[in-house]
């Protein structure tokens, strides 16, 4: 068959290393063995049914057949806008200020081209979610690495960004709760962060995925809580997490008008927004009943706390989370995040995400999902101890 050449951007783009990753479990789910799969960041849990009751309704309204406003339904940005006034005490304009997204990924991806031009300059948590590098690799631009370290609770240090690249720099993204370290971000922490940005004139791009889920009564922090954030910087969240809508690819990027109108200059282009019942069903959730947030965070926390006794038992020097649905956990010494995922699949049949996958500085480290329940969590730390390793 006539191979066509691929247009240079693709070549940009890095290696999708977790694909690599799925590769191995399938090889070993192929020869019988039973998988538990911690290593992925795919929710368990159904959509609730008030939520999918919603989109079944709409699906009914003949209008939403047809081709919904290129940017979205006013219902929809008007619900983001309720939403972060109950949740966080943050006003927005819903016409101006919000931007309705085919899911977190996407926007997180066209907020580099959006932005920025070839060779311009992005800081980059190290580790964080490599979508972060696709974007800048077709927008041409260039990355510093910012390193997340366990010394300071997995946040940035502003003072070890050379003052070279923050004047070069045009835009920054964070991540709190975070992904892959589950570290959490604090007030003091988002003021610091908008007076670096003020001072550089960088725009901050907060990824709030994980933005409903905390545990031991903390609730997470949006960076549009602090004063003036809004005027520096936009956030991304996504229905994903919150309400076990990964498959629905909703979310929404709010904040700077200016950068708003970028994303929606943009997918004028791309997209003629969502399918309307779905902008139904997710303004619906938003505006509708949280007790099916509250229990999810509650089952998350309960997995947490089986999980981490159980690798504490052990002999397993490991911390809790904080935040989202993820644990980060320390690697014996004598391996690499890459050869300890491979040899936890290969003798125990657990999969974790190796931390190189998320960059330089999670070498030393795994991810592992807390995205199963609690009696296959507990089977998971028997088979890991069983290879005698701590």
């Amino acid at each position: 068959m006539k191979q066509f050449q691929q247009a240079e951007a693709l070549t940009r783009l890095p290696e999708q290393f977790f694909a690599k990753l799925v590769g191995k479990v399938t090889a070993v789910a192929a020869q019988g063995h039973d998988i538990i799969n911690l290593g992925q960041g795919n929710p368990d849990q159904p959509t609730p049914p008030h939520i999918v009751a919603a989109l079944q309704e709409a699906a009914l309204n003949t209008q939403y057949h047809k081709y919904s406003p290129f940017r979205g339904y006013d219902f929809l940005k008007e619900a983001v806008a309720q939403y972060y006034k109950r949740e966080f005490g943050v006003g927005l304009d819903p016409l101006k200020e919000v931007a309705v997204l085919f899911g977190g990924k996407a926007g997180l991806v066209e907020i580099s081209q959006c932005i920025l031009n070839k060779g311009d300059l992005a800081l980059v948590p190290d580790p964080g979610y490599p979508d972060y590098w696709s974007g800048l690799a077709m927008a041409e631009a260039e990355m510093c690495m910012m390193p997340l370290r366990a010394e300071n609770d997995f946040l940035p240090d502003y003072s070890e960004v050379s003052k070279e690249d923050a004047e070069r720099a045009k835009l920054m993204f964070l991540n709190y709760p975070n992904n892959p370290t589950a570290g959490v971000a604090t007030i003091p922490f988002f003021e610091e962060t908008l007076a670096f940005a003020q001072q550089h004139d960088i725009l901050v791009v907060h990824d709030f995925a994980y933005g409903a889920i905390a545990f031991d009564g903390d609730r997470p922090v949006s960076f549009l809580q602090v004063p003036g954030a809004k005027e520096q910087g936009i956030e991304i969240y996504t229905m994903s997490k919150t309400y076990n809508m990964a498959g629905w690819r909703v979310g929404f990027a709010i904040g700077n008008e200016s950068v708003i109108e970028s994303i929606n200059l943009l997918q004028d282009h791309f997209y003629v927004s969502l399918f309307p019942a779905v902008q139904n069903a997710a303004a619906k959730a938003l505006l509708g009943p949280q007790d099916c947030v509250e229990h999810l965070v509650d089952m998350y926390e309960n997995r947490r706390d089986v999980f981490i006794s159980g690798l504490k038992k052990i002999g397993w020097d490991v911390t809790a989370p904080k935040g989202s649905f993820f644990c980060w956990l320390p690697v014996p010494s004598g391996f690499t995040s890459e050869s300890f995922a491979d040899y936890l699949l290969e003798h125990a049949h657990v999969v974790v995400a190796p931390g190189i996958g998320f960059g330089k500085e999670g070498d030393g480290y795994v991810r592992a999902g807390l995205l199963t329940d609690e009696n296959r969590l507990k089977e998971a730390v028997d088979r890991i101890a069983k290879l005698k390793l701590f």
